[in-house]
């Protein structure tokens, strides 16, 4: 732990001076992290040296440690022993190099050593291929944190549904596989949340099939969920829709996002629509509309209008999907309003 108490304390010159000697920026880190330069020891002639045997260039080391300058009060042999742990899924060290210069903050998180080792390991002997390991490591590293027993714990629970809810065996590892790349962070919750989550979907008259096609569709989402959260959303939907609890599942099951999404945002997103001249009758119709934020679905309408696509006497499906679906629906829309009404290549009648 390294003392945050800047008042008392002078910056240590030798550092300073090495840092320097880097060209790195010291102004930059004394704006973002000043209790760096603070500290009695410092390895930075060391650490750099590292990054310079595995190839990173002078201008990469000095990017390195004006983003991440605790790296400098890690020890050579904390480093190193890093470094080997994430060689186990890179395939050389221009790959490593090129990874710590993109995602600094997760390679110099070396408290947690032996857990991201064992996790390592644990995700290879389950099947995940490297590149999708070196992923995680960067933009989910926290997951490495947990004890291997942790993650191991949440994927059994998941698999032990999984059949339960009558998938199959032979099915079940890509499932798991597919989940676990969608959305790592299901491994930050705990068996019983998971359990918690799927009870609550039976006890709403999901069956089985339903609940593992929810499971599928929402990604991992539904992990992060909680029953109360969801209750409250379910009843906001129904209240809105003025549905019965059967027609409220077949929407959800269409648009798992009114399972998945709390009430302000749902609320949020209804009134944009709505303030378009959308009717909830044709929200009703295409519920997944509501998985867009108001901005989109602004950008998207004042699009299409400008074709003379009328969004309120339409339906609302022009205006679905991701980027690339809209793009390609837009173009459609497009050709449509620019195809000539003689067809030129159309045989000619004689009689004409």
């Amino acid at each position: 732990s390294y003392t945050t108490d800047t008042k008392s304390r002078e910056e240590n010159k030798k550092t300073i001076e090495s840092l320097h000697r880097l060209s790195v920026d010291i102004k930059k880190i004394r704006r973002l992290k000043e209790w760096v330069l603070l500290q009695d020891v410092a390895y930075v002639k060391e650490i750099a040296g590292i990054l310079q045997e595995m190839g990173a260039d002078k201008t990469a080391v000095a990017n390195i440690l004006e983003r991440c300058p605790e790296a400098i009060l890690h020890t050579p042999a904390e480093i190193n022993s890093q470094r080997a742990v994430w060689q186990l899924v890179c395939q050389n060290e221009k790959q490593l190099i090129k990874l710590i210069e993109q995602f600094p903050e997760s390679f110099f998180t070396t408290e947690y050593h032996e857990n991201q080792k064992a996790n390592i390991l644990f995700f290879q002997e389950l099947g995940l291929k490297n590149n999708i390991i070196t992923r995680f490591l960067t933009s989910a590293p926290n997951i490495f944190y947990n004890p291997v027993e942790k993650n191991k714990n949440v994927i059994e629970t998941l698999q032990r549904n999984y059949l339960s809810l009558g998938g199959s065996d032979a099915n079940m590892k890509i499932w798991i596989l597919k989940l676990l790349s969608q959305n790592p962070f299901i491994l930050l919750n705990t068996s019983t949340a998971i359990q918690e989550n799927l009870e609550f979907l039976q006890k709403n008259d999901f069956t089985d099939h339903e609940v593992l096609q929810l499971l599928s569709k929402l990604k991992g989402f539904i992990f992060q969920l909680s029953p109360s959260t969801m209750q409250k959303s379910m009843l906001f939907s129904q209240n809105v829709f003025k549905c019965s609890h059967q027609e409220l599942k077949q929407l959800a099951l269409k648009c798992p996002a009114l399972l998945y999404y709390s009430v302000p945002v749902l609320e949020e997103r209804l009134a944009g629509l709505l303030k378009e001249g959308i009717s909830v009758a044709q929200i009703r119709e295409t519920p997944m509309v509501l998985e867009l934020t108001t901005q989109i679905v602004q950008y998207r309408i004042k699009k299409l209008s400008a074709l003379g696509y009328d969004i309120k006497s339409g339906t609302l499906e022009s205006l679905n999907g991701t980027k690339k679906d809209f793009e390609v629906n837009y173009g459609k829309i497009q050709s449509k309003k620019e195809r000539p009404i003689f067809n030129p290549v159309a045989p000619v009648n004689i009689e004409d």
